[in-house]
């Protein structure tokens, strides 16, 4: 099997998704439901979170173990790298997030609209990684490993299934900026156009460095939780009445918890 090819379509569903929800803004008119909109966030939270666990640093505990290395060592220093490595993208491109009135990251005369798009592209970049990492994983596994390919697959599922809600959220923001619909759709999809190239990227750097894999899933999982903790879950519990984000993010975790164990 081709880790590259296996990367690429993982990684295209990805980016499909992304653009199915950015097609919303052809649907609606207006803002969405901020009730809507919490349980959107929460299911992406969940989905995330679930992922991390079963999909990236369960497998990397596991593979260090195989490989004679104490197994928490790479979980947690590259679960640590991982968020380390937002939380300096975070402080370092020009973005903002939508609803939000105050640029974050290094100053910069961007548009507001462009920085709308670098916010939701931010968040992608640990999703290819991780994508992109785990069809590898299913590559050197080999043919007769089924399981690991359908690990791998579930994956991708998962974080497909959440990207329909963050196209939604980068189009129709962009479309109350004045954007007409189709720019915003065009936008909004593109957004989902780094996960990808984060995918390939991860493939192309397992071949360059061999026996780094258990750091680099722990890496992807680590970068995926700071996503959620800083931005997922606070926007989910926005208001007041934080209950419907709460139960998305319940119902994101139960679906890709299912999946993993189901197809894995």
């Amino acid at each position: 099997m081709n880790p590259f090819l296996l990367a690429l379509a993982g990684s295209g569903l990805m980016f499909a998704a992304t653009t199915a929800g950015s097609a919303s803004v052809f649907f609606f008119r207006g803002e969405i439901n901020p009730k809507i909109q919490r349980v959107m966030l929460g299911f992406a939270a969940g989905i995330m979170i679930a992922a991390s666990v079963w999909s990236l640093l369960i497998p990397a505990i596991e593979m260090a173990e195989e490989q004679g290395t104490t197994g928490w060592i790479p979980a947690a220093g590259g679960f640590a790298l991982g968020g380390i490595f937002l939380f300096a993208l975070d402080h370092l491109l020009p973005h903002q997030h939508p609803g939000s009135s105050k640029p974050e990251g290094l100053h910069s005369h961007l548009g507001k609209r462009t920085m709308l798009v670098f916010a939701v592209t931010l968040h992608n970049i640990p999703e290819g990684l991780a994508v992109g990492l785990a069809f590898a994983v299913a590559a050197q596994a080999g043919a007769g490993e089924t399981v690991t390919l359908a690990s791998a697959i579930a994956l991708a599922i998962g974080m497909a299934l959440q990207n329909v809600p963050e196209g939604a959220a980068i189009a129709l923001p962009l479309r109350q900026e004045g954007l007409t619909r189709g720019k915003a759709f065009l936008w909004g999809a593109m957004s989902g156009a780094v996960e990808p190239i984060a995918a390939v990227a991860a493939v192309a750097l397992i071949g360059l460095i061999s026996g780094i894999m258990p750091w680099l899933l722990a890496f992807a999982a680590g970068a995926m939780i700071y996503v959620v903790v800083e931005e997922l879950i606070p926007e989910a519990h926005l208001g007041e009445h934080s209950h419907s984000g709460t139960a998305g993010v319940m119902v994101g975790f139960i679906l890709m918890m299912i999946l993993d164990v189901a197809l894995g």
